[in-house]
């Protein structure tokens, strides 16, 4: 059995159109992924859970940042979410416990 040489199971021009739609939110800091896919149990159909952090962010953020995702016609769900506004603390827990970083801002990342 060969071993899986994609992060988080994703091609990396995937992880590339997932990041260019994240750099276009100065708002997002940073991007945590976290269930199957972080935790490396996914499977080929898995949704994508990503997790946003950073300040000003807000629904219609989401709202906005959900629909492109959806443009990008890639064969995966996503399960997004702003991290400062989740409630439920196993879910919190599983994400400080399993999360991985998938996108960070840097002084030299600009918004498209």
């Amino acid at each position: 059995m060969q071993s899986d040489p994609l992060q988080f199971g994703l091609k990396q021009s995937t992880i590339e159109q997932i990041t260019h739609v994240l750099q276009q939110y100065a708002e997002i800091e940073r991007t945590i992924i976290y269930g199957s896919r972080a935790k490396g149990n996914y499977r080929p159909g898995s949704d994508i859970d990503l997790t946003l952090m950073g300040q000003g962010l807000t629904h219609g953020h989401l709202l906005q940042i959900e629909q492109q995702l959806d443009d990008l016609l890639l064969p995966y769900l996503f399960d997004l979410s702003i991290f400062s506004h989740i409630e439920n603390p196993d879910m919190i827990a599983h994400i400080d416990r399993v999360g991985l970083l998938f996108y960070e801002r840097t002084t030299n990342t600009q918004p498209a």
